[in-house]
């Protein structure tokens, strides 16, 4: 009513209406002296009191002829706004029943795809566990073949040689951790398919949950009536629009939930394919390296028994040529020891001969004979000493063939150890059966 009205914020009606072509503000009266008072103040004149009183007259009488207007108004607009609002409540609780029968048809198509989603998901789980477990039997092939590698990492000398058994045992431990790497990566596709199943499933389960919320709320909203217990009033509640979606964007927005998970599912199902593949080639593949690297290991043994026995031979014959080496040493020594005293006597004549005094310092035959003799005697000790010398270097380079030989002998021995006693120790029996064990127990896609 406030709006309708105009509003008057001074009271005084001569403020607001004028009086015969004078200013609309009557207020000022004349200013007029009475001698009984000391001041000068104002007075109305008995014209200014009379208009005043019309004034007063004609809004009381515009004032009622509104109000009389304005009931009939308010009369006609109750009717209009009754009907209005029972036309209106009506096809509210219509659309409310149409919206709950939507909601339930989307949530009944979110459990089924949630049932299904369940059953991908526990046969994946199942898959990738055999797979785990296929992965952990391939540790112990893989530290046999590294640890025949190691062993014969202990060979020594010339027999560290890059033979058919190492080149056939890094190809075997190639070959198992290819299998282990194809493994971890399809057991990384597995757990990151997990957790694609589970994020949709997760998805679809909060949209069921949403719509169960949902249904239930709109159901009783479609229930209430105007004498329902716990209606109120909510000021302002109606400029408040926190919706997000439209019908079209809420209903496509289950069929995406619900077409990402049979995508999902459909990825789980060519996933457990290839797990089981992998598995039974990997086993496959392992299988036919353990024989390849067995029958080398067979014939690196024989060989290296054949090299030995023959070793041995040459180490008889190369002893006795060091026992006539060693007597032959014997007699150069002594012959250079029997050169001392020749040697002695010539130099003690040549030293008493410069204590001769004067003319008798004659160089004589005598003394050029010595000289010959010393020099002769030197000659000789130089030849046999050279005798020697290559007498004790074929002496020491037998000594060192001879070590040479014992040392290859004994490497061959160690090699004949680590492969035949080490290696082929450990790898008697494949430790996964290729024909049983986890791999070919698995469900078949």
């Amino acid at each position: 009513m406030s709006k309708i009205l105009p509003y008057v914020s001074d009271k005084t009606i001569s403020r607001h209406l004028g009086y015969a072509g004078r200013s609309m503000d009557l207020g000022h009266a004349k200013n007029y002296f009475n001698p009984a008072r000391s001041t000068v103040y104002s007075r109305y004149s008995p014209q200014d009191w009379g208009v005043s009183n019309q004034l007063n007259f004609s809004l009381s009488d515009k004032e009622r002829s509104f109000g009389e207007r304005l009931r009939a108004d308010a009369w006609r607009a109750i009717k209009e706004t009754d009907a209005r609002t029972r036309n209106r409540q009506h096809d509210v609780t219509k659309k409310l029943g149409e919206r709950v029968q939507d909601i339930a048809f989307w949530k009944n198509e979110l459990l089924d795809e949630i049932k299904a989603m369940e059953t991908e998901s526990c046969n994946l789980e199942e898959y990738k566990r055999t797979c785990e477990r296929a992965l952990s039997d391939t540790a112990n092939p893989l530290h046999i073949a590294e640890e025949c590698l190691m062993n014969r990492e202990k060979r020594q000398g010339i027999d560290l040689v890059n033979d058919d058994v190492e080149k056939s045992l890094v190809r075997e431990v190639d070959i198992i951790k290819k299998c282990q790497a194809k493994m971890k990566k399809v057991l990384d596709k597995a757990y990151v398919q997990l957790k694609m199943n589970r994020a949709s499933q997760h998805a679809l389960e909060i949209d069921a949950k949403d719509k169960h919320h949902a249904q239930g709320l709109d159901d009783r909203m479609h229930g209430l009536r105007n004498n329902t217990a716990g209606i109120g009033f909510y000021p302002g509640i109606e400029n408040i629009d926190n919706t997000i979606t439209i019908p079209e964007s809420w209903a496509r927005y289950t069929q995406e939930n619900i077409a990402r998970s049979q995508k999902e599912r459909a990825a789980s199902e060519r996933l457990r394919g290839e797990i089981d593949s992998i598995l039974r080639t990997c086993a496959n593949d392992m299988w036919n390296m353990f024989n390849t690297v067995n029958n080398a290991f067979n014939m690196r043994i024989r060989e290296t028994t054949d090299a030995r026995n023959k070793l041995q031979s040459h180490l008889q014959r190369t002893m006795a040529e060091i026992f006539d080496m060693e007597k032959n040493i014997e007699l150069l020594r002594k012959a250079i020891q029997d050169k001392e005293q020749p040697m002695k006597v010539a130099q003690t004549r040549l030293d008493e001969r410069t204590r001769r005094i004067n003319v008798e310092l004659c160089n004589d035959p005598v003394m050029k004979s010595l000289q010959r003799e010393v020099n002769e005697i030197r000659e000789s000790v130089r030849i046999l000493k050279e005798r020697l010398k290559a007498s004790e270097l074929s002496l020491a380079r037998l000594m060192k063939t001879k070590a040479t030989l014992e040392h290859d002998i004994s490497v061959k021995e160690n090699s004949l150890r680590i492969d035949n006693v080490f290696c082929m120790g450990m790898r008697k029996g494949f430790p996964m059966d290729p024909k049983v064990g986890p791999i070919f127990q698995m469900p078949t896609c």
